[in-house]
């Protein structure tokens, strides 16, 4: 929730008008789509699709009401590149969601393991000692750390993860911004729970327990999950292109 965190290396560009030929991987098996109306626009709809034996994607449930940042969509680092134009860029501290596609690698939550075996992502239990560091002149920036096993603190603000609410009692990291990690382009992440629907958050996705809940145990790591999140009209330009149902 701190601000934004990104994916892969830049590999090119995709500008608002053109679409990049990007065909997903065969190994993914799951999408996790979240579609806004506009850039600026907060309130989202969550919606899972899977691949069926046709070849074709298949939706998995209704659609989830969700939130994202407070100033809405910014193109995040992930696995499509951040175009040079058409749209605004993520950055740290800007209020907006990550716009993308980005990998989904691990569940937390505050709850020990043995009360999570319903998840089949890795899980990652929110202790008071779990940060997620996003100062980007840390070397630590945009990583979930454990302050103890740290040598040497080299940051002056993080994300806590045991938090004094039900925000992040479950989440699911987002893997925007890393391999490599770009300083100031954002950090920590999440899809986490919301604190009701017209709320918003300053960078993360955010929507009711159990709805949410129900998203992140389906997500299975042999499916290789993928979050989508795009304006609708960005998403319905792209959507042939980067094979999205």
């Amino acid at each position: 929730m701190a601000d934004g965190s990104a994916g892969a290396a830049d590999t090119g560009q995709v500008s608002s008008g053109g679409a990049a030929s990007f065909p997903l991987a065969p190994a993914t098996r799951q999408l996790v789509t979240v579609i806004t109306e506009n850039w600026i626009a907060v309130p989202a709809a969550l919606q899972r699709f899977e691949l069926a034996e046709s070849g074709e994607w298949a939706a998995v449930g209704q659609p989830v009401a969700v939130v994202v940042g407070k100033s809405g969509l910014g193109w995040g680092r992930g696995i499509v590149p951040v175009p040079q134009d058409g749209g605004p860029i993520k950055k740290e501290g800007d209020g907006r969601s990550p716009a993308g596609i980005f990998a989904l690698s691990s569940v937390f939550g505050y709850a020990p393991p043995d009360q999570a075996t319903w998840v089949q992502l890795p899980y990652v239990q929110a202790t008071d000692d779990l940060e997620c560091v996003d100062d980007p002149a840390s070397s630590h920036y945009n990583q979930l750390v454990k302050k103890s096993g740290v040598a040497s603190v080299d940051w002056n603000s993080s994300e806590i993860m045991k938090r004094g609410d039900t925000l992040y009692r479950w989440g699911v990291f987002v893997d925007h911004n890393t391999a490599p990690t770009a300083p100031g382009a954002g950090s920590c992440i999440f899809l986490h729970l919301w604190s009701g629907p017209t709320s918003s958050t300053v960078g993360c996705t955010a929507g009711e327990e159990t709805k949410m809940k129900e998203v992140f145990g389906w997500l299975d790591p042999k499916k290789h999950p993928l979050l989508v999140q795009l304006p609708r009209a960005t998403y319905d330009a792209q959507r042939v292109a980067w094979a999205l149902p």
